[in-house]
């Protein structure tokens, strides 16, 4: 599975949740299948999102959509993303 993952800060989570939901259509037309959210415990602002998606070629269109910094900007992003693409090495349940 090959994953787009996401970290960056938000202004408020809560302005910034209906957003990232709303581009959940951008997200699947680009072969998203899933994804979690995580907040840090000390700054509830600071978020990872991790996109799965069904092939690499997915995940570069969907990090690279014109729409994305519109939808950053609307969500009140705050700061530079930091973006990753990658794919599984391993995993383990314990």
């Amino acid at each position: 599975m090959v994953k787009v993952i996401v970290q960056h800060r938000v202004i408020d989570y809560d302005r910034w949740l209906p957003v990232f939901t709303d581009h959940e259509s951008v997200r699947r037309r680009h072969g998203a299948i899933g994804h979690s959210i995580s907040r840090e415990i000390a700054d509830r602002n600071s978020v990872v999102i991790v996109n799965e998606f069904a092939t690499v070629d997915g995940a570069r269109a969907f990090s690279q959509d014109p729409s994305l910094p519109a939808a950053m900007a609307a969500g009140g992003v705050d700061g530079v993303p930091h973006v990753w693409i990658a794919d599984d090495a391993e995993t383990r349940t314990y």
